[in-house]
């Protein structure tokens, strides 16, 4: 499933081409998403002008004069620039269609992906409103998770990936930033001391971002909306590594389940 590096890679690649752009058409091969596609899109965005391409957690926000598009690409979600004439392939569900005769067209295979309208803000939008912060943002820190980890006894894995807690801290990247930061993924959320949330909330943004640069993890089918590959997963530490050499210590990666998810650690490095 993509997570916030990969789908910030898909915002960053989609945007040069789309914004200031005025759509011209909207096609919906198949509406049947993980929500139903809004039948209003065909009728109110033609003629509208896309006035920027934003991000909020996983959804991407295409921003027009009369509302916002949102965007989730679910499990297999794609969004690529294309032709407005090119050949509709499997699993083409939406095309947006540009004056530069160009499309924004929309491809998932598994249909847990959506795309949805709202007219008012779209941070006031129930999927949104009781989001966490974003990681990348200045207001979040280590001080931030510490105040809400008080008196929890989840895992301090689960609760990171809480997106009531901070947003876009998915599997793969919460295993890798508490790697960072030294921090035993299964330590209750409560007894983690604030000097360690404060290198987790560093590692968290650190490796965040060191993953948009390098275009996301490459697991499975993703690919980017220029359709290039992420290339992060060759410096992963931990996640996957099962039983492989630590990168610093040289233990063998152990693995655990965690909140139906399975999470790996060095025993040796992470207490």
């Amino acid at each position: 499933m993509p997570e916030l590096p990969e789908v910030e890679t898909v915002r960053r690649s989609i945007a040069p081409h789309i914004t200031d752009q005025t759509v011209t058409r909207v096609v919906v091969r198949q509406p049947r998403l993980r929500w139903p596609v809004p039948d209003i899109l065909m009728t109110i965005l033609p003629g509208q002008r896309i006035q920027r391409v934003d991000r909020r957690a996983k959804y991407l926000l295409l921003r027009m004069t009369a509302g916002t598009v949102m965007v989730h690409l679910g499990m297999t979600g794609r969004l690529r620039i294309l032709s407005a004439d090119t050949r509709v392939g499997k699993h083409d569900h939406l095309d947006i269609e540009l004056g530069s005769d160009r499309c924004l067209r929309f491809n998932d295979s598994r249909r847990f992906g959506a795309v949805l309208w709202t007219a008012d803000l779209p941070e006031r939008h129930p999927l949104l409103e009781t989001l966490g912060p974003e990681p990348l943002d200045e207001d979040f820190s280590g001080a931030w998770l510490h105040e809400r980890a008080q008196g929890r006894t989840v895992s301090v894995k689960p609760f990171i990936m809480d997106h009531h807690v901070v947003v876009g801290v998915g599997n793969i990247y919460a295993s890798e930033s508490l790697f960072a930061a030294r921090i035993n993924p299964s330590r209750p959320a409560g007894q983690v001391t604030l000097d360690e949330y404060e290198r987790l909330a560093v590692a968290i943004r650190e490796i965040l971002n060191e993953a948009i640069r390098q275009g996301g993890t490459t697991l499975r089918d993703f690919v980017g909306g220029n359709g290039e590959l992420g290339y992060f997963r060759q410096r992963l530490c931990v996640y996957d590594r099962y039983r492989l050499p630590c990168r610093v210590c040289g233990e063998p990666i152990d693995r655990c389940r965690l909140g139906q998810r399975s999470s790996y650690y060095c025993p040796h490095c992470q207490r």
